[in-house]
């Protein structure tokens, strides 16, 4: 996402404790890809237990630390929220929070004074996986296990476990749902509105679209435009793929907060013609999509209910469980969420989980 200006390093730690839960989605395909070997920490009690098959028993208190990113963007700060609401349901669990931040300086000295405070276990969405790499290594080498929330750090020996999404599954299926619309049309067009290239995740959806196209050989896609992950250019990049295409059948749309500004392109320019795929899982694109009156006919997930589920992982890691509905002991060392294609059909099921 795109970077804010610094704010004051000094920004103070904010606590928050039992509330109203927001429910996470089972929206995730667990891959469990093996276990690093790290103690949880010098606590006896924290050693390794039978796994809790409940999950929702209460254990020895935890203190979690928490360090997302700053809320500039609904998807971001979805996940700050599901976080909190996903502590605040268990009355074993203390969360103490960062700010937030998408400057990658302030954001270590946040983890390092969490580190200082002793928390029990850390959730870090880094600003920059790379360069916080070194911040994630200092925790686990102090004995504080780290859960590596959806921007992965350079080594895994900087986080006992990593969640996150799937960039190349969101455009596999995205590319996927508009092969099979378009299965009966002769040299179909397509059009591609991307996030910020110089993002990784961003190659990784273009690459898992185009991926999916080869599998539609009427499919072509003739234009694609990098924006920014805002409404303005989203709205401005739009409007530029509207000019230079007089016609075309789908557009994939990486983001939903983008997509708001490509909207209003659409409409200013009367287009209909074509079918509009989003990204990520914003409740206005639900709505829409619900509602059946604009081109948008579908979002491809990309869940914040992510940031729930890091939680329920860094409780048990600080209580030495295993995960409910897995045999083993030790929770899994990486979680990749499965990016589900909402449509009309299946829109209220997934409807509680929308950002806005």
């Amino acid at each position: 996402m795109r970077q804010l200006p610094r704010r004051s390093p000094d920004s103070p730690l904010l606590t928050s404790r039992r509330g109203l839960l927001l429910g996470t989605a089972a929206a995730g395909a667990a891959l469990a890809t093996g276990c690093t070997s790290n103690e949880n920490n010098d606590d006896p009690e924290g050693a390794q237990q039978p796994a809790d098959t409940t999950g929702d028993k209460p254990g020895k208190p935890v203190t979690i630390g928490f360090a997302g990113p700053q809320a500039d963007h609904g998807w971001l700060n979805a996940i700050n929220e599901q976080g909190k609401r996903r502590a605040e349901q268990y009355e074993d669990v203390t969360l103490v929070s960062t700010e937030g931040s998408n400057d990658t300086a302030q954001q270590i000295g946040q983890i390092e004074t969490l580190i200082n405070k002793k928390v029990d276990v850390l959730v870090i969405l880094p600003a920059d996986g790379k360069a916080l790499t070194r911040v994630g290594l200092k925790a686990m080498r102090s004995g504080i296990p780290v859960v590596n929330l959806d921007r992965v750090f350079n080594s895994p020996q900087a986080y006992r476990c990593w969640i996150g999404g799937d960039n190349y599954g969101m455009g596999l299926n995205a590319g996927r749902f508009i092969g099979e619309r378009l299965k009966g049309k002769k040299n179909a067009k397509v059009v591609e509105l991307a996030g910020l290239d110089n993002l990784e995740l961003t190659r990784q959806r273009t690459q898992g679209f185009d991926d999916a196209l080869k599998n539609y050989p009427n499919v072509t896609k003739v234009a694609r435009q990098a924006a920014e992950f805002t409404v303005e250019s989203g709205q401005q990049k739009m409007s530029a793929l509207l000019q230079a295409q007089p016609e075309f059948d789908a557009l994939w749309n990486h983001d939903d907060d983008q997509g708001i500004g490509a909207e209003r392109a659409i409409k200013q320019a009367g287009r209909d013609e074509f079918l509009m795929v989003g990204g990520a899982g914003s409740k206005h694109a639900m709505d829409a999509i619900k509602a059946d009156n604009t081109v948008l006919k579908a979002t491809v997930l990309y869940p914040p209910t992510m940031a729930a589920s890091a939680i329920d992982l860094a409780r048990a890691l600080g209580q030495g469980r295993g995960v409910s509905g897995l045999a083993e002991l030790e929770i899994p060392a990486s979680l990749t969420l499965y990016s589900a294609v909402v449509t009309k059909e299946n829109v209220d099921e997934y409807l509680p989980t929308g950002f806005s």
